[in-house]
Order: C-alpha cells, then structure tokens, then sequence
C-alpha cells in the first residue's frame, strides 16, 4: 500500500488545538501530512507546533518567494490525496462557497483539484445561521464533503451543534475518504495486532484478524432515523425518531470491522467514524440509497420509515382561509425491508426493526412472517424511548426470543453487533 498524503489546512478557531492532535493520530495510521495555516489560527496554534508534529515545515505565507519558487500554491494543492480543513471556520467555509482565494488556504482551496474534507467547529448560532446554512450546501453542491459537528458545550459556554467532532472520529473519517485502514489499537497507542513479533519496528496490523476485528471485509447496511414526507412546501408527516440507535448500531459495527454503510433520514447527529453516511429526505430516497448501496452481508433496517405520504403535493403553501379543512389524501410507501427481502442481492442477514406500543412480541412474529427478514428486533416505544437514552429490546427470530434488559442505546447496539458478528462468522 502506497504511502497517503493529507494536506492539513488549520483555520483559526479555538479548536484549533485538537489539529495536533489529529496530526499524531494520522501519522500514527501511516498518514505522511503537510500542514497550511491561515493567519488567525497562528494565534491559537504555533506554527512550530504544528511542524514539531508533521515533521516538515509549515505554510501559510502566499507571498513567501521561496514557497512559491520551490512549493508554490499549485503544488501544495495537488501533492495530496486529500485536502482537509480542519478546523473549518465559518468564516472560510463562506470564502470557499464564495470562491474567494484572499490567502493561501484558500487559493489552495481553489487550485485543487483533489478531494476535499471540511470539518466545521464554530458556535451553535454560527453553525445554525441560514446564511452558513447555504454555504454548506452549496459546498455539498460542489462535491466536499462535510463532516458534522458534534453536538455538546461550547467554549462560549452555549450548548448545541457546533463542536469540532473529537481527533479519532476526524482520523477515521480521513481514512474512509482515503480507503485506508483506520486501526483503533493504533490511534490508542496500544500495540497493533501482528502476524509476526519477531520485530516491532516492522510489524504491521493485523487487521483481518478475527479476534481483533470479527465483521472486518463485511458490508453492513443500515439506516436510521425518520423519513419526511411532504404534505406541501412547509408541512411533512415524519415519526419521532431520534436516529440515536440506529447511530449506535452503525458506530458498533464499524468498531467490529465491518464496512459500514448509514442510510440515515433528517436527523441532526455527528456521523460515527469510519461510517460512510447518506442522507435522505423521503422513503422513497431511502430506499433508492439502499439499493445503490448493495450488495451488503447484513442488512439492520433501524430506521421509522413513515408508512404514508401524501398522495399529492402542491407546490405552494396549502392556506388556511376559513373553508373546509383540506382532505389529506395519502397512499403507501415502499416497504424497504420487505423490497430487501425479495431482492436479487438480499443480504444474506436481514434485520428489521418494529417499534411497538403494545403486545410488543406478538406484533413482532407476525411481522417476522409477514415481511420475510430473518430477525425482528422489537422494542415498546410507549414510554420516551424515541429520543431517549435508553432503550430494551427483544431479538426475534423463527426459532427464539432473546431479551435484552433495558441499557443504553450504545450498550444495546454493541450486543446486538456481537450477536450479528457470531451468527455471520457462523454461516
């Protein structure tokens, strides 16, 4: 495997700090990176710093004759396989919409002709303005990819979506984009798993091992969250689906080895790392993005797809004027799990997901029939378990029930992927 290369364009935020950190944990993937900072960052990290720990000098002087001469902007561009922005600013997320090239971060920005990664850090207010908004759009439009921001406090002492998403998850993502292994034990420090111990300067990873990655060459599929359907431009039905344990499962089995891929509806949640994320709007895209996504080993339909939509969707507004209420007409969505099922490239492990208010098991086994998957995870959403931090499932199968005590999403989601890594590594 040859050798990647990631230029590291640090802009100036107060998160800028963490690139250190994402610099040692690249380098520690086999990662070689070269860094650019844009002034500002200089007053929260020194560019000494940052070139103690790329190993190479540091860029950020458009003018510097000698950059120029013997670099230049062009070749700093292109000398990559990935151009990564991290932290991004709204401040240079807006030149980069606007294609304003008034430093070398950003003319690099505009001379490249490599793929790109933004990873945002700013206040929640920042992250949530309409105006940054639409550049994020129109930076999706132009083919970057974006990173989410986490969701937590802030520096500024406000709670909300904004938070640079911590070093590991940035790495791992920077190595999906890369197709390059991302080794946890790695990034952790801790000694990687090896075919050999004869010298630890060359040994590599093992990471096909099954002790140490057990779903590590498959493809799981999952999606997560709700669906909006449209009743009119402003209005949709959706379920209240918070995505968060879809999330966890996706998380989990990317912990395990697996190739993951997350279909998820609008849901406002950091992607897991080493995920590769899709975003739908509709049941209809979801499973159009299901389908492009196969084939895949298994296949965890976690998501509360709206059974209904409208069967007509006017262009404008529908008004309330004072005469009848309007009649909603829907007809009924495609049932994904059920296309899965009889599909040419049926997951060999299909698993659906019921979200039950009441005989939760029996609802459960008759859906197992009824749509022809091969386990139905089911769990009583009566409660605030849509949205909240817990949750307690049963697995359905045609031969057992399996319960599994009410725990956090993200502790439910690691039993339910090691369940599925024994009965894949089984067959």
């Amino acid at each position: 495997m040859s050798q990647k290369r990631v230029l590291l364009i640090v802009s100036g935020g107060i998160a800028a700090y963490k690139s250190l950190e994402l610099v040692r944990l690249l380098k520690r993937q086999g990662i070689t990176v070269r860094a650019v900072m844009t002034k500002s960052a200089s007053e929260f990290v020194t560019p000494l710093s940052l070139g103690v720990m790329t190993e190479d000098q540091v860029y950020g002087d458009m003018f510097d004759l000698k950059e120029e001469r013997e670099i230049g902007h062009i070749q700093l561009s292109r000398q990559a396989d990935l151009v990564v922005i991290c932290p991004a600013t709204a401040n240079i997320l807006a030149k980069m919409a606007a294609g304003i090239a008034d430093d070398l971060a950003t003319t690099i920005l505009l001379a490249t002709d490599k793929p790109v990664l933004a990873v945002p850090a700013m206040n929640v207010r920042m992250w949530n303005h309409p105006a940054t908004q639409r550049n994020l759009a129109q930076l999706r439009a132009d083919g970057i990819t974006i990173m989410d921001p986490d969701e937590g406090a802030m520096a500024c002492g406000e709670y909300g979506p904004g938070r640079l998403p911590e070093p590991p998850d940035v790495a791992a993502r920077i190595c999906t984009l890369l197709d390059h292994p991302f080794d946890a034990a790695l990034a952790a420090g801790r000694a990687p798993t090896t075919k050999s111990s004869e010298s630890a300067l060359t040994a590599q990873p093992d990471f096909a091992d099954p002790g140490h990655r057990p779903l590590f060459g498959k493809h799981v599929l999952i999606t997560a969250g709700p669906t909006h359907e449209p009743i009119d431009p402003v209005r949709y039905i959706a379920n209240r689906s918070s995505g968060r344990q879809g999330f966890a499962i996706a998380k989990a089995a990317a912990e395990l080895g697996a190739e993951v891929t997350l279909v998820a509806g609008p849901v406002h949640l950091a992607t897991p790392a080493g995920v590769v994320r899709i975003d739908v709007e509709s049941a209809r895209e979801m499973l159009a993005e299901v389908e492009k996504a196969l084939p895949a080993d298994v296949a965890i339909m976690v998501a509360a797809v709206a059974d209904w939509r409208a069967a007509d969707v006017p262009e404008q507004k529908i008004k309330k004027d004072g005469a009848a209420i309007p009649a909603l007409n829907l007809t009924e969505n495609p049932d994904i799990l059920a296309t899965l099922a009889k599909h040419a490239q049926r997951p060999r492990l299909l698993i659906g997901f019921a979200a039950e208010t009441e005989k939760v098991v029996e609802h459960a086994q008759a859906k197992l029939a009824k749509k022809g998957c091969d386990w139905i995870v089911a769990n009583d959403v009566s409660g605030d378990v849509m949205g909240g931090a817990n949750n307690a499932v049963h697995i359905v199968t045609k031969q057992v029930v399996e319960s599994l005590a009410d725990a956090p999403k993200d502790v439910v989601a690691r039993k339910l992927m090691e369940k599925i890594a024994d009965a894949v590594g089984q067959g």
